[in-house]
Protein backbone atom coordinates (compact mmCIF):
# COMPACT_ATOMS: atom_id res chain seq x y z
CA UNK A 1 0.00 0.00 0.00
CA UNK A 2 2.85 2.41 0.77
CA UNK A 3 4.01 2.08 -2.83
CA UNK A 4 0.77 3.78 -3.84
CA UNK A 5 1.74 6.83 -1.78
CA UNK A 6 5.02 7.07 -3.68
CA UNK A 7 3.10 6.98 -6.95
CA UNK A 8 0.64 9.58 -5.65
CA UNK A 9 3.38 11.94 -4.46
CA UNK A 10 5.16 11.74 -7.81
CA UNK A 11 1.89 12.48 -9.60
CA UNK A 12 1.20 15.50 -7.42
CA UNK A 13 4.73 16.84 -7.96
CA UNK A 14 4.30 16.58 -11.71
CA UNK A 15 0.85 18.18 -11.56
CA UNK A 16 1.94 21.23 -9.53
CA UNK A 17 3.53 23.09 -12.49
CA UNK A 18 0.40 22.40 -14.56
CA UNK A 19 -1.79 23.90 -11.85
CA UNK A 20 0.46 26.94 -11.41
CA UNK A 21 1.45 27.72 -14.99
CA UNK A 22 -0.49 25.33 -17.23
CA UNK A 23 -2.68 27.98 -18.88
CA UNK A 24 0.26 30.28 -19.62
CA UNK A 25 2.36 27.52 -21.16
CA UNK A 26 -0.57 26.13 -23.13
CA UNK A 27 -1.08 29.57 -24.65
CA UNK A 28 2.63 30.14 -25.28
CA UNK A 29 3.23 26.72 -26.79
CA UNK A 30 0.15 26.13 -28.89
CA UNK A 31 0.66 24.49 -32.28
CA UNK A 32 0.90 27.67 -34.33
CA UNK A 33 3.26 29.54 -31.98
CA UNK A 34 5.52 26.54 -31.48
CA UNK A 35 5.76 26.01 -35.24
CA UNK A 36 6.60 29.68 -35.70
CA UNK A 37 9.25 29.68 -32.97
CA UNK A 38 11.06 26.64 -34.35
CA UNK A 39 10.88 28.04 -37.88
CA UNK A 40 12.46 31.26 -36.62
CA UNK A 41 15.33 29.25 -35.16
CA UNK A 42 15.95 27.83 -38.64
CA UNK A 43 16.62 24.27 -39.69
CA UNK A 44 20.15 24.47 -38.31
CA UNK A 45 18.96 24.95 -34.71
CA UNK A 46 15.27 24.09 -34.53
CA UNK A 47 16.06 20.47 -33.61
CA UNK A 48 18.02 21.65 -30.57
CA UNK A 49 15.22 23.97 -29.49
CA UNK A 50 12.67 21.18 -29.84
CA UNK A 51 14.73 18.64 -27.90
CA UNK A 52 15.40 21.28 -25.23
CA UNK A 53 11.66 21.85 -24.84
CA UNK A 54 11.03 18.10 -24.55
CA UNK A 55 13.67 17.87 -21.81
CA UNK A 56 12.14 20.88 -20.04
CA UNK A 57 8.83 19.02 -19.99
CA UNK A 58 10.22 17.16 -16.95
CA UNK A 59 9.70 20.23 -14.76
CA UNK A 60 7.53 22.58 -16.84
CA UNK A 61 4.02 22.10 -18.31
CA UNK A 62 5.20 22.10 -21.91
CA UNK A 63 2.92 20.16 -24.30
CA UNK A 64 5.40 17.59 -25.58
CA UNK A 65 3.25 16.28 -28.41
CA UNK A 66 2.85 19.81 -29.76
CA UNK A 67 6.64 20.18 -29.80
CA UNK A 68 6.98 16.84 -31.63
CA UNK A 69 4.39 18.01 -34.13
CA UNK A 70 6.34 21.24 -34.64
CA UNK A 71 9.53 19.25 -35.32
CA UNK A 72 7.63 17.39 -38.02
CA UNK A 73 6.40 20.70 -39.41
CA UNK A 74 9.98 21.98 -39.71
CA UNK A 75 11.82 18.84 -40.78
CA UNK A 76 9.18 16.53 -42.21
CA UNK A 77 7.97 13.19 -40.82
CA UNK A 78 11.25 11.26 -40.97
CA UNK A 79 13.92 13.67 -39.74
CA UNK A 80 11.38 15.39 -37.51
CA UNK A 81 10.40 11.99 -36.14
CA UNK A 82 14.02 11.17 -35.32
CA UNK A 83 14.38 14.42 -33.38
CA UNK A 84 11.03 13.86 -31.62
CA UNK A 85 12.00 10.32 -30.61
CA UNK A 86 15.40 11.57 -29.42
CA UNK A 87 13.79 14.21 -27.22
CA UNK A 88 11.29 11.75 -25.75
CA UNK A 89 14.01 9.19 -25.06
CA UNK A 90 16.37 11.71 -23.47
CA UNK A 91 13.58 13.07 -21.29
CA UNK A 92 12.69 9.59 -20.03
CA UNK A 93 16.35 8.65 -19.48
CA UNK A 94 17.03 11.85 -17.54
CA UNK A 95 14.04 11.31 -15.23
CA UNK A 96 15.00 7.66 -14.71
CA UNK A 97 18.67 8.46 -14.03
CA UNK A 98 18.01 11.35 -11.62
CA UNK A 99 15.57 9.29 -9.56
CA UNK A 100 17.89 6.25 -9.61
CA UNK A 101 20.84 8.33 -8.38
CA UNK A 102 19.18 10.83 -6.06
CA UNK A 103 15.72 9.63 -5.09
CA UNK A 104 16.23 6.22 -3.51
CA UNK A 105 16.57 7.37 0.15
CA UNK A 106 13.34 9.38 -0.07
CA UNK A 107 11.58 6.49 -1.82
CA UNK A 108 12.61 4.08 0.95
CA UNK A 109 11.35 6.53 3.57
CA UNK A 110 7.96 6.90 1.83
CA UNK A 111 7.33 3.35 0.62
CA UNK A 112 9.59 1.25 2.83
CA UNK A 113 12.10 -1.33 1.65
CA UNK A 114 9.51 -4.10 1.50
CA UNK A 115 7.16 -2.24 -0.83
CA UNK A 116 10.08 -1.03 -2.93
CA UNK A 117 11.11 -4.64 -3.36
CA UNK A 118 7.60 -5.36 -4.67
CA UNK A 119 7.96 -2.40 -7.00
CA UNK A 120 11.25 -3.78 -8.25
CA UNK A 121 9.56 -7.10 -9.03
CA UNK A 122 6.72 -5.30 -10.82
CA UNK A 123 8.95 -3.11 -12.99
CA UNK A 124 11.36 -5.96 -13.59
CA UNK A 125 8.59 -7.96 -15.30
CA UNK A 126 6.34 -7.53 -18.32
CA UNK A 127 3.91 -5.22 -16.51
CA UNK A 128 6.64 -2.66 -15.88
CA UNK A 129 7.63 -2.66 -19.53
CA UNK A 130 4.04 -2.11 -20.63
CA UNK A 131 3.60 0.75 -18.17
CA UNK A 132 6.73 2.53 -19.39
CA UNK A 133 5.83 2.06 -23.06
CA UNK A 134 2.17 3.08 -22.77
CA UNK A 135 2.89 5.99 -20.46
CA UNK A 136 4.69 7.87 -23.26
CA UNK A 137 1.30 8.36 -24.94
CA UNK A 138 -0.51 9.69 -21.88
CA UNK A 139 -0.65 13.10 -20.19
CA UNK A 140 1.40 13.42 -16.98
CA UNK A 141 2.29 9.73 -16.88
CA UNK A 142 5.60 9.80 -18.85
CA UNK A 143 7.36 11.74 -16.10
CA UNK A 144 5.68 9.85 -13.26
CA UNK A 145 6.38 6.36 -14.60
CA UNK A 146 9.95 7.16 -15.67
CA UNK A 147 10.70 8.54 -12.19
CA UNK A 148 9.06 5.57 -10.51
CA UNK A 149 11.06 3.18 -12.69
CA UNK A 150 14.24 4.88 -11.53
CA UNK A 151 13.23 4.85 -7.88
CA UNK A 152 12.53 1.10 -7.89
CA UNK A 153 15.69 0.43 -9.90
CA UNK A 154 14.04 -1.05 -12.97
CA UNK A 155 16.77 -2.84 -14.96
CA UNK A 156 18.31 -0.27 -17.29
CA UNK A 157 18.16 -2.43 -20.41
CA UNK A 158 14.47 -3.27 -19.87
CA UNK A 159 13.66 0.38 -19.23
CA UNK A 160 15.43 1.54 -22.40
CA UNK A 161 13.69 -1.09 -24.50
CA UNK A 162 10.26 -0.18 -23.10
CA UNK A 163 11.02 3.53 -23.45
CA UNK A 164 11.96 3.02 -27.08
CA UNK A 165 8.82 0.97 -27.76
CA UNK A 166 6.72 3.88 -26.53
CA UNK A 167 8.79 6.76 -27.92
CA UNK A 168 9.38 5.49 -31.45
CA UNK A 169 5.74 5.34 -32.60
CA UNK A 170 4.91 8.45 -30.57
CA UNK A 171 7.63 10.59 -32.13
CA UNK A 172 6.99 9.55 -35.72
CA UNK A 173 3.22 9.78 -35.33
CA UNK A 174 3.26 13.36 -34.12
CA UNK A 175 6.00 14.39 -36.54
CA UNK A 176 3.75 13.09 -39.33
CA UNK A 177 0.83 15.04 -37.88
CA UNK A 178 3.02 18.14 -37.85
CA UNK A 179 4.02 17.59 -41.48
CA UNK A 180 0.33 17.50 -42.41
CA UNK A 181 0.13 21.00 -40.98
CA UNK A 182 1.60 22.46 -44.18
CA UNK A 183 -1.48 21.45 -46.16
CA UNK A 184 -4.03 20.72 -43.41
CA UNK A 185 -3.27 23.01 -40.47
CA UNK A 186 -6.70 22.47 -38.92
CA UNK A 187 -6.26 18.68 -38.92
CA UNK A 188 -2.79 18.97 -37.41
CA UNK A 189 -4.08 21.31 -34.73
CA UNK A 190 -6.93 19.02 -33.73
CA UNK A 191 -4.82 15.84 -33.69
CA UNK A 192 -1.84 17.38 -31.86
CA UNK A 193 -4.02 18.80 -29.10
CA UNK A 194 -6.76 16.17 -29.02
CA UNK A 195 -5.06 12.81 -29.54
CA UNK A 196 -3.34 12.56 -26.11
CA UNK A 197 -6.56 13.13 -24.09
CA UNK A 198 -8.39 10.70 -26.38
CA UNK A 199 -5.71 8.07 -25.86
CA UNK A 200 -5.83 8.70 -22.12
CA UNK A 201 -9.59 8.10 -22.16
CA UNK A 202 -9.05 4.78 -23.97
CA UNK A 203 -5.81 3.51 -22.42
CA UNK A 204 -5.77 5.34 -19.08
CA UNK A 205 -8.37 3.21 -17.24
CA UNK A 206 -6.52 0.01 -18.17
CA UNK A 207 -3.22 1.45 -16.96
CA UNK A 208 -4.78 2.60 -13.71
CA UNK A 209 -6.47 -0.78 -13.16
CA UNK A 210 -3.12 -2.50 -13.67
CA UNK A 211 -1.53 -0.02 -11.30
CA UNK A 212 -4.28 -0.53 -8.68
CA UNK A 213 -3.93 -4.30 -8.99
CA UNK A 214 -0.19 -4.08 -8.40
CA UNK A 215 -0.74 -1.90 -5.37
CA UNK A 216 -3.34 -4.34 -4.06
CA UNK A 217 -0.91 -7.20 -4.47
CA UNK A 218 1.79 -5.28 -2.64
CA UNK A 219 -0.59 -4.71 0.26
CA UNK A 220 -1.34 -8.37 0.77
Amino acid sequence: MRLFWLFLILTVLVLVPFVLWGDQFAERFDVEKTNTWLMELGRAWAWLGGIGLLLSDLVLPIPGTVVMSALGYVYGPWLGGIFAVTGSMLSGILAYWLCWKLGRPAAEWIAGKEDLARGEALFGGKAGGWMVALSRWLPIMPEVIACLAGLVRMPCRRFLMALGCGSLPLGFTFATIGDWGHENPAVALVLSAGLPPLLWAVIGPAVMRRRAASVGDSGE
